[in-house]
C-alpha cells in the first residue's frame, strides 16, 4: 500500500440531505451528508453537463458546524475521498473544509 499520493477533492455543491449529528463511542461527534453538484464542464473541447450525488462526513469540529447547516445551503468543500467501509467500496468525501457561500 503507498504511504501517500495526491487524494484531494474541491467541489462546489448543495447540501441535499444532512442526517442528525451523531458520536462515536469515544465520543467524538460525525455529521454525515450527501452533496449534490451541478455545473457546466469543458471536456474536449466541448461544454457538457456534469452533475454528481455524493455522500459526505465531516468529524471533529467540523462535524458540529455542518450540524448547524440546512438542507439547500450551497457550500465550497475540500476534503479526500475513501472507502464507504470494508465491505462497500462506495467512495464518500471525507470533508477537511467547509465554506458557505453567500445566497444561501
Amino acid at each position: 500500500m503507498s504511504e501517500s499520493g495526491l487524494n484531494e477533492l474541491r467541489l462546489d455543491a448543495r447540501l441535499a440531505e444532512l442526517l442528525p449529528l451523531r458520536r462515536t463511542p469515544a465520543g467524538i461527534p460525525v455529521a454525515n451528508c450527501v452533496l449534490v453538484h451541478e455545473s457546466k464542464q469543458m471536456e474536449a473541447g466541448l461544454l457538457r453537463d456534469a452533475s454528481v450525488e455524493l455522500q459526505a462526513v465531516a468529524i471533529g469540529d467540523l462535524a458540529g458546524l455542518l450540524a448547524n447547516a440546512a438542507p439547500g445551503m450551497r457550500v465550497a468543500v475540500t476534503g479526500f475521498l475513501a472507502a464507504k467501509s470494508m465491505r462497500s467500496r462506495t467512495p464518500v468525501l471525507h470533508l477537511n473544509k467547509i465554506e458557505f457561500l453567500e445566497g444561501n
